[in-house]
C-alpha cells in the first residue's frame, strides 16, 4: 500500500497524486501545500487528505510534498493574481506591435514569481520569438509562451454551458475525452449543432457521461421509424422515452383513423436485428466541424 495527498492545482479540476512529508503527516481539505513539478515548485490545494491506496495505483515515483503554505506564502499567491490582469493587457499591447494572427487568453505566474506563462490561441503555428524578446524586457523575469485549442480556452476561461450550469470542463472533467455524434444519436437528441455543441463550438463534454447507460438501451429499443407489434395492433415507432422505457407508437385502425400510444418496451415486439444496421440515408456533413 502507498500513502498519498490528493492535490488539485488552479484552473484544473484533475486531482493529482503526492507522497506526504512524512508518514504521520495531517493535511485538511482545502489547505494550501508547496509540492514539486516537473516545473518546479507550485502551489496546490489539497482535496482529499493522507490515505492509503494500492501499488498498481499510482505512478512512481510519487512527488513529494515540500511542505505546507505560510501566510508569507498565502500572500506572495495573491499578489501574483493580482498582476494577471496587467500582465494579459501588456501581452496583449505586444502581440499588436508584432502584428500577431494571436489571441491571448489566459496568464500564470509561477509560485516564486520568476515566471510568466502566457496562453494564447491560434489558427495556425506562430513565430512568436520576437513576442517573446519584448515581453521578457517588460517583464524582467522568464517568459513562456503555451498555444492552446479551443476547447481548452473554454476550460481556462470557464462560463455557463447551455444548461445554465458552469461548464463541465472548467468545473468538474479532469481530462477531456472523446465525444462523438453517435453519443447524440444513441440519447435521442437532435442532431442540430446548435443544439448540442457547448461554448467552445465542439460536441458537449456531457454527453459522454451516460453514454454507457443509452447505449446499451439504444440496442434494446426499436428504431424511430420501425415496424411493431402491441397488445393493440401493428403499428409504427413514433419515439422512444429511454428513460421510462417506454414506446410511442402510431397505429392505424381500419376505419383509417390514428391513434398514438405510450407502451411499456416489454409490450413492444419488433426485430432487433434491424437495431445493428447502420443508417445510410443520415446524411452528417453540417456537422464535421464537431469532431474532434
Amino acid at each position: 500500500m502507498e500513502k498519498i495527498v490528493g492535490i488539485k492545482f488552479k484552473n484544473t479540476s484533475k486531482v493529482y497524486y503526492f507522497a506526504p512529508e512524512n508518514p504521520n503527516a495531517n493535511y485538511d481539505v482545502g489547505q494550501g501545500v508547496i509540492v514539486e513539478t516537473a516545473k518546479g515548485l507550485e502551489y496546490g490545494i489539497v482535496v482529499f487528505g493522507l490515505k492509503e491506496v494500492d501499488d498498481d495505483d499510482v505512478v512512481k515515483p510519487l512527488k513529494p510534498i515540500i511542505r505546507k503554505t505560510t501566510k508569507k506564502d498565502d500572500d506572495l499567491i495573491r499578489e501574483n493574481e493580482k498582476k494577471i490582469p496587467n500582465a494579459i493587457k501588456i501581452a496583449e499591447e505586444k502581440v499588436l506591435k508584432n502584428q500577431l494572427d494571436m489571441k491571448i487568453v489566459g496568464a500564470e505566474y509561477s509560485f516564486d514569481g520568476k515566471k510568466i506563462i502566457f496562453y494564447f490561441t491560434a489558427d495556425c503555428r506562430i513565430d512568436f520569438r520576437e513576442l517573446v524578446k519584448d515581453l521578457a524586457q517588460a517583464f524582467k523575469i522568464r517568459i513562456e509562451l503555451r498555444q492552446i485549442g479551443i476547447r481548452d480556452e473554454t476550460k481556462l476561461i470557464g462560463g455557463l454551458g447551455p444548461c445554465g450550469r458552469e461548464c463541465c470542463c472548467s468545473s468538474c472533467v479532469p481530462d477531456f475525452k472523446k465525444v462523438s455524434i453517435k453519443m447524440a444519436k444513441n440519447q435521442g437528441l437532435s442532431l442540430n449543432p446548435t443544439k448540442i455543441s457547448g461554448l467552445c463550438g465542439r460536441l458537449m463534454c456531457c454527453l459522454e457521461y451516460e453514454n454507457g447507460y443509452y447505449a446499451d438501451v439504444c440496442k434494446k429499443m426499436p428504431k424511430q421509424g420501425g415496424q411493431v407489434s402491441t397488445p393493440e395492433g401493428n403499428g409504427v415507432v413514433i419515439s422512444n422515452n429511454m428513460l421510462k422505457l417506454l414506446v410511442k407508437v402510431k397505429i392505424t385502425k381500419g376505419d383509417g383513423s390514428e391513434i398514438y400510444k405510450d407502451f411499456p418496451l416489454s409490450d413492444i415486439k419488433f426485430n432487433k436485428s434491424h437495431n445493428d444496421k447502420p443508417d445510410e440515408d443520415e446524411n452528417l456533413d453540417d456537422l464535421k466541424e464537431l469532431l474532434d
